[in-house]
C-alpha cells in the first residue's frame, strides 16, 4: 500500500514529536535511574584517619540504599588539596563525590597562597556527616619518661626544651596541624612540625615512638587511647567529649594562657558543582537516614564523632561561616604551609 503525501507528512510530524519528547525527558530519565554504575567517594587523605573511617562507615550504607557499589578512593597529598582538586574537576554526573573536611573547605583557602580549586564555586555541598573534637595526645611511653601528665606539664617541658619534641600532623594546613599551631602561639611553646600524608601514617609513628605529640581527630585515636598506647592530655573542643568524659578541654587544662582555645574538625560529602539537585538530595536523604539508625549513631558517638546529616543548604551555610572563622585563626596563629 502506498501512503499519500499527507499521510507521510502526518507520520513524520508524529515521529518528530515523539523524538522531541524523548530528548526532553532524557536528563530527567538519566537522573531518575542514577546510579547505573559504581560511585567513587574520594578521601583526600591516606587510609586510617577519621576522614577515611567516616567514608568507609557511610559507603556500605549508600551501597545498600542505591544498589550500586560506593567505593572509597584514597588520594592523599597537599593537605587534602590533591583529592579535592580531583573531585572539583570531575564530571558533575553524581559518580564522583568527596569526603571534604574543615581543611579542604574551611582552612586551606586562608592557608595556601593559591588553591587548585575553589571550595565554594567548584562544589555542591551534600551533607555534613559528622563533627569531632581533636585530642591533644602523646606517645604514652614518652609521656611517662618525661613525667608529662597534663597540659601544664607539657607547656613547662616544651618551654624549657624548645624543639626537643616533634609534632605529627595529617599534613600541612589540616585541622590537626592548625590545632597544634594555635596551641604553640597561645602558649609560647615550640614543637617541630612533621607533616604526613594523612592521620593514619602519623598515628602509626606516634604509637611507634617516632613522633611525640599530635592533635589528632578523636575517632582515629580512640582505640589507641583506650589501649594505653597514647596518653590523652586534653580535647580541643569547647566542651568535654562524652566519649572521654574524664579528659579536660585544652582551655580547662591550660588556664588563662589558653582561654578561648577551640579547634574542632568536621567531615562532609560534596559533589562537583552542577551535579543535579535530585541526585544531591537523594544522597543527603540516605546519609541522614543511615546516620539516624541506632547502630551507626552509637558507634560514632562511642568514637567521639557527632553524626549530622543536615540539608545541602544548611551544609553550604556552614561552609561559608567556616571560611570566615578559620581565616581569623590562621592569621592569629601565624600558621604557614611547610
Amino acid at each position: 500500500m502506498t501512503l499519500s503525501f499527507q499521510s507521510r507528512r502526518r507520520s513524520a510530524l508524529a515521529l518528530g514529536a515523539i523524538a522531541a519528547l524523548v530528548l526532553a525527558a532524557g536528563p530527567a530519565a538519566a537522573q531518575g535511574s542514577w546510579p547505573t554504575k559504581p560511585v567513587r567517594i574520594v578521601v583526600p587523605f591516606a587510609p586510617g584517619g577519621t576522614t577515611d573511617l567516616l567514608a568507609r562507615a557511610v559507603a556500605p550504607e549508600l551501597s545498600k540504599a542505591f544498589g550500586q557499589q560506593f567505593i572509597v578512593d584514597n588520594r592523599a597529598g597537599a593537605g587534602g588539596n590533591v583529592g579535592a582538586e580531583i573531585v572539583a574537576k570531575a564530571p558533575n554526573d553524581g559518580y564522583t563525590l568527596l569526603m571534604g573536611t574543615v581543611g579542604t573547605h574551611g582552612i586551606n583557602r586562608a592557608l595556601y597562597p593559591k588553591l587548585p580549586y575553589d571550595p565554594i564555586k567548584d562544589f555542591a555541598p551534600i551533607t555534613l556527616v559528622a563533627a569531632v573534637p581533636n585530642v591533644m595526645e602523646m606517645n604514652a611511653d614518652k609521656a611517662r619518661a618525661l613525667n608529662i601528665n597534663s597540659v601544664a606539664d607539657f607547656v613547662k617541658y616544651t618551654k624549657a626544651n624548645p624543639g626537643k619534641l616533634n609534632m605529627a600532623s595529617s599534613g600541612s594546613g589540616t585541622s590537626i596541624h592548625l590545632a597544634g599551631e594555635l596551641f604553640k602561639t597561645m602558649t609560647g611553646s615550640f614543637m617541630t612540625h612533621i607533616p604526613y600524608r594523612g592521620s593514619g601514617p602519623a598515628l602509626l609513628d606516634l604509637v611507634g615512638g617516632n613522633a611525640d605529640v599530635m592533635f589528632d581527630n578523636l575517632p582515629s585515636s580512640m582505640q589507641q587511647i583506650k589501649g594505653g598506647k597514647l596518653k590523652a592530655l586534653a580535647v580541643t573542643s569547647s566542651k568535654r567529649s562524652p566519649a572521654l568524659p574524664d579528659v579536660p578541654t585544652v582551655e580547662e587544662a591550660g588556664g588563662p594562657m589558653l582561654k578561648g582555645y577551640e579547634a574542632s574538625s568536621w567531615f562532609g560529602l560534596l559533589a562537583p558543582a552542577g551535579t543535579p539537585p535530585e541526585i544531591v538530595n537523594r544522597i543527603q536523604q540516605e546519609v541522614a537516614k543511615s546516620l539516624g539508625t541506632a547502630a551507626i549513631k552509637e558507634k560514632m558517638l562511642a568514637q567521639g564523632a557527632i553524626p549530622s546529616g543536615n540539608s545541602p543548604a544548611e551544609f553550604a551555610k556552614m561552609i561559608d561561616s567556616e571560611h570566615a572563622k578559620w581565616a581569623k585563626v590562621v592569621k592569629a596563629s601565624g600558621a604557614k604551609v611547610d
